[in-house]
């Protein structure tokens, strides 16, 4: 399902730090089923205020830390279910270590499915230390950049030192390797948007790494997520 050639075609941008947008990663007909089948169960809020970031969004496992399987699987559509087996596949990480130079074979990965409505976002902030590269695809059919929502390219830890911004709609995706200045931000999702912004995040992680998403014990309550133009 996943346009692997777009991705081993691309190359990373240096400036400000190590990233790319790629576009163009699915058919038509699969764009329009993903966007169409777009997950609500088994979701979490993620929140947190006051810290080295501020963040508030839902967010859903896909496949879990360093698993093989697909996480809760059963209300998935067919084309989630495949996108979900190309991401667990080793032609998806060639693709990834071809165009970002790191040898991806043996990494673990997380993905998860995130909703961000309206006032939902996520930080000025350069990753944990343990993320090695992150894949970030979009799921809008269509999107206003004025709705904020945008993944934000930084110079610096300010919001307003913005290098780019990557709108979130379908086929589109950024791809970053995590440094000391690999400063990002999800713009706040404007109050009375209409719809929301929702992504996919894969990231790839040393094999001794434990989920900070879904920490080892968690008991946090999964809900449907009723979002805004569903």
């Amino acid at each position: 399902m996943i346009n692997l050639a777009e991705i081993s075609r691309q190359r990373l941008n240096t400036q400000p730090f190590s990233w790319a947008e790629i576009g163009n990663l699915f058919s038509p007909t699969d764009a329009t089923a993903l966007v169409s089948s777009y997950p609500h169960d088994n979701f979490k809020t993620v929140e947190g205020h006051g810290g080295e970031k501020s963040y508030y969004y839902e967010a859903r496992a896909l496949i879990g830390m360093g698993s093989g399987s697909i996480a809760n699987p059963e209300r998935l559509s067919k084309e989630w279910l495949e996108l979900a087996r190309d991401l667990l596949s080793m032609d998806y990480r060639e693709a990834m270590s071809f165009l970002t130079g790191y040898d991806l074979s043996t990494t673990q990965m997380e993905v998860n499915v995130c909703h961000y409505g309206p006032g939902a976002h996520l930080g000025p902030h350069c990753d944990l230390p343990e993320k090695i590269v992150t894949h970030v695809f979009y799921f809008n059919e269509y999107w206003d950049q004025a709705d904020g929502g945008c993944l934000a390219i930084l110079n610096s830890a300010d919001p307003n030192d913005v290098a780019a911004e990557v709108l979130p709609t379908i086929g589109n995706s950024a791809a970053f390797l995590r440094s000391e200045n690999s400063w990002h931000e999800v713009t706040r999702v404007k109050n009375g948007c209409t719809q929301s912004r929702r992504s996919m995040t894969v990231t790839f992680y040393p094999t001794d790494s434990i989920s900070s998403m879904w920490p080892p014990g968690d008991t946090t309550l999964l809900q449907r997520y009723i979002a805004v133009g569903n």
